[in-house]
């Protein structure tokens, strides 16, 4: 096999096109999607397909390397989800299924980290994390920020304003519905704010629910603040609905307390609309200078800093231009690039190790 062939192991379900003729798809059979039956493929089937294509490197995008690698063929994986390294995050979660998944991931994600031979991060306060947790065990790693489709970045022309938002002026907070995203702190942050003043917009909260406790204090501390008619739960939205959607809302929140790479605040910049966000790493490392943040643990701190922005239009339109600004440094080719870059920095060390 030449050295830049790639092999995308995927399940029959996968129907992205293929473009380019060195991309080669093979399909997993359909069982492997459960996790124990995956194992066992994965141990025994996944080393002779490697074998036979005399693959050099095996990149785990998925953040778990697979036992059972046969010698010669060098491992890469990257750092995606952070909420099984939070432990602060994961104490809020009751005992049970939940708990158990993250205290296993955890330990997948360490093993397989330590074991690579190389690991991609996607920020570097991920990067901090890890290293911190592990001291010295990381060997070869890069970070390399996911990047933003260009369907999200501000048009020349405003979008058709999709059919689930209100009429007239609104915030948007896009997120699934789950205890680190903060909905409960940012409606009762609102619910301050409206309180003193009736004049503000509407607030809608966009995103599945993850977490069905989660939820039903959500809307529990709506009714409970009288804010049903202000507040608008809208549950899952179509996602090419939501480039729009950004763009038509007067100011977009993003409250997230634990993140990796922070796709959501990065799709609400690029959108060229102004955003207010949470202050917690490490949405600072993505925004700069480019965004307002808060406290998303302290809703009188959301409260606060909605109301001097919505009272300042100029402030308002200066974020707004910062924002889109600063998303520019976030691209899915140059992510592209860079990534294959890095694999193929090994595949080179493989064959010069082969050669020696």
């Amino acid at each position: 096999v030449a050295e830049d062939e790639i092999f995308l192991l995927v399940t029959p379900g996968f129907t992205y096109e293929l473009a380019h003729p060195r991309l080669h798809r093979i399909e997993a059979p359909q069982w492997v999607e459960n996790p124990i039956t995956r194992a066992a493929w994965e141990r025994v089937m996944l080393p002779r397909l490697i074998r036979r294509l005399k693959a050099q490197v095996l990149f785990c995008p998925g953040g778990v390397v697979p036992g059972g690698v046969p010698v010669g063929c060098q491992t890469a994986t990257m750092f995606r989800n952070m909420i099984p390294f939070d432990q602060g995050q994961r104490a809020r979660y009751p005992l049970g299924y939940k708990q158990a998944r993250l205290f296993m991931l955890e330990r997948l994600f360490l093993r397989s980290m330590i074991s690579a031979d190389l690991v991609i991060f996607i920020s570097e306060n991920a990067k901090n994390v890890i290293q911190n947790r592990v001291p010295g065990r990381i060997g070869r790693s890069v970070v390399i920020p996911h990047g933003l489709a260009d369907g999200f970045r501000r048009q020349p022309s405003l979008p058709p304003r999709p059919a689930w938002l209100p009429s007239g002026n609104f915030l948007l907070y896009v997120s699934s519905i789950d205890r680190y995203k903060a909905q409960v702190e940012v409606v009762h942050g609102y619910g301050i704010l409206k309180k003193s003043r009736g004049d503000i917009p509407k607030l809608v909260l966009a995103g599945p629910v993850n977490d069905l406790k989660y939820g039903q204090d959500v809307r529990a501390e709506i009714d409970r603040l009288g804010l049903n008619g202000s507040i608008l739960l809208v549950g899952p939205v179509p996602y090419p609905d939501l480039p729009a959607a950004y763009q038509h809302a007067s100011l977009n929140i993003f409250a997230s307390e634990s993140e990796n790479c922070p796709n959501i605040l990065l799709e609400a910049m690029a959108s060229g609309r102004p955003v207010l966000s949470s202050a917690i790493a490490p949405m600072p490392e993505f925004g700069a200078d480019a965004v307002e943040y808060f406290d998303p643990r302290n809703p009188r701190d959301l409260a606060d800093k909605l109301e001097n922005l919505l009272d300042s239009p100029v402030r308002m339109s200066e974020l707004a231009g910062l924002a889109e600004h600063r998303s520019r440094d976030f691209d899915w080719t140059e992510t592209a690039k860079r990534t294959r870059d890095a694999l193929a920095a090994l595949v080179q060390e493989n064959s010069n190790e082969v050669k020696g």
